[in-house]
């Protein structure tokens, strides 16, 4: 199937699935993971009216859109990969929303280019639902006090969560604790599912889900 062809099964699927669960489908956006896609794909996409797209990598970003980006008003970038404290300035320059805030000294950094670059640059904490020693992610216990700093000592734009389940646990449980995490910590927004598991996120309360290959294909 085409690109085309695969977004429109998509936005099918959420549109039935959100009605299912008496939520709007318009509350549920679609983050299009082009990392690793060649560029005639992520044209599809954008042809097809897309235009919010998910990169993992800050440099491998910056080739995909860095051109791009300034011809198609309305395009919104997400990182959704782990972001190293040395690419914190491209970041800022680049994307729309950080999805992947998970540590102190990041946060810091990340105020600091915001402030320097005059962006308004919102962010997502990253959670580590599975306690996953190789996975990156606040632990959900130290939820509350990173959240404090973040906001207090950062002023970071801290608009909710975002977890990867691990790959062998039903991922509805992880998507299950970040939904009770973010109401007790009131945030609004929800980034969970992909797409083997983006169903099972809307019931759930997602509010981005992140699709690579259910759209593009398998990547090279």
């Amino acid at each position: 199937m085409s690109v085309k062809e695969n977004l429109n099964a998509i936005r099918r699927t959420i549109e039935k699935t959100a009605q299912a669960w008496n939520r709007s489908a318009e509350e549920i956006n679609l983050v299009a993971v082009s990392k690793n896609q060649p560029p005639e794909k992520i044209m599809e996409a954008l042809e097809e009216g897309h235009r919010l797209f998910g990169e993992n990598r800050v440099q491998e970003a910056i080739r995909h859109w860095k051109e791009l980006k300034p011809l198609y008003p309305g395009l919104k970038l997400h990182l959704i990969g782990p972001l190293q404290t040395n690419k914190v300035r491209e970041a800022v320059e680049l994307f729309d929303m950080i999805e992947t805030v998970d540590r102190e000294k990041l946060a810091g950094k990340l105020a600091e280019e915001i402030q320097k670059q005059k962006r308004s640059v919102p962010c997502l904490i990253q959670v580590n639902t599975g306690q996953e020693d190789q996975k990156a992610g606040v632990e959900p216990e130290n939820l509350p006090a990173f959240l404090d700093f973040c906001r207090r000592e950062c002023k970071l734009d801290i608009r909710g969560l975002m977890c990867i389940p691990p790959v062998d646990e039903p991922p509805a449980l992880h998507f299950a604790l970040l939904r009770k995490l973010a109401e007790e910590n009131t945030l609004a927004d929800l980034s969970m599912g992909m797409s083997a598991d983006y169903e099972k996120a809307i019931p759930l309360g997602a509010t981005y889900i992140r699709v690579g290959t259910a759209l593009f294909g398998q990547r090279s």
